[in-house]
């Protein structure tokens, strides 16, 4: 029987616009099993996790647990902990480390400040700083929400991490595992599909000299799926490659169709058609699931750059 990622694989299953949304990721470092959901089925107590959750809805923060790659079915906690925060937003990314003994100390954070971009709340709560090295590399490797994740992303983080390659985590849930192997890069929070080490440390460099790297994108976090799917597109449409270059300045519409503004930091200015459409043929859309379904996807119909008399006007 073929996996969800096979089969994605196999279709040409278009990932452009299929990256989760999240403005700001808040990620702690928790070994042993993961269940599907992370946070209240893994060795982290049930309780905090179901805090967690609460303090972080509605704020644009994404919470998501971490691990060393490697062998860790039932090893101790580190006292202590590693945690991350990184705030997304063009222009104003940024990734804070801290360590902790109790990780109920995040309790203590400003969740809306730490969505808006507020990087006080972290270093005040925690004893945060900004993070000194190099990018972080998150490789999905959660076999309890689809196998392929497990499969496919355990060994990807291996050989990164074996290779000398510095910043590699094994994450809890990126989403689209279909994609997998799947990465998320911070502090600018793209992510890539189907991904293979000699790629990974192509994107890495690239973060490293605030450089995109488009091929296997799947978008910015910073944007909704449809911003994303827009962002690419004229990235690729004038070549440009600055991390901090872009930024989606308006959306307009609704599912199946939008219109999206794409700003660029020297004035330039596009509107980009984006139509939500259906993959066929149907497929299972997770090795979880026997159901037949058409996942949607993001199709770029237009890129129309806006002339500055039109934009007086």
């Amino acid at each position: 029987m073929s996996t969800c990622s096979t089969v994605s694989r196999e279709l040409d299953e278009s990932i452009a616009g299929t990256a989760a949304t999240a403005r700001t990721w808040l990620l702690l470092e928790q070994p042993g099993p993961w269940g599907a959901k992370a946070l209240t089925s893994s060795h982290l107590d049930p309780a905090l996790g179901r805090a967690l959750e609460a303090a972080a809805e509605g704020t644009g923060v994404r919470i998501a647990l971490i691990r060393r790659p490697g062998r860790h079915a039932d090893c101790g906690t580190p006292a202590p902990r590693q945690v991350y925060a990184a705030h997304t937003a063009p222009g104003d990314a940024w990734l804070h480390s801290a360590a902790v003994d109790d990780p109920r100390a995040l309790l203590d954070l400003d969740f809306a400040a730490l969505g808006r971009g507020e990087q006080r709340t972290f270093d005040a709560a925690l004893a945060g700083r900004p993070h000194i090295g190099g990018p972080l590399a998150l490789v999905c490797t959660n076999g309890k929400r689809d196998r392929c994740c497990a499969l496919l992303g355990r060994p990807l983080a291996a050989e990164l991490a074996g290779s000398g390659v510095e910043g590699v985590w094994e994450v809890t849930h990126l989403g689209g595992h279909r994609f997998s192997p799947t990465l998320l890069v911070l502090p600018y929070g793209y992510a890539y599909g189907r991904a293979q080490a000699h790629a990974v440390k192509e994107v890495l460099s690239g973060v490293q000299e605030g450089r995109i790297v488009v091929e296997g994108c799947r978008g910015s976090s910073a944007w909704e799926r449809p911003g994303q799917a827009a962002e690419l597109a004229v990235r690729v449409a004038v070549h440009e490659d600055g991390a901090d270059a872009l930024r989606v300045v308006a959306t307009s519409g609704a599912a199946p169709h939008w219109q999206v503004t794409v700003a660029h930091v020297d004035g330039r200015r596009w509107s980009v058609e984006v139509a939500q459409g259906a993959s066929l043929p149907p497929r299972p859309e997770s090795c979880g699931t026997s159901v037949l379904g058409s996942p949607a996807h993001m199709e770029v119909v237009a890129v129309h750059e806006l002339r500055t008399a039109a934009l007086a006007g």
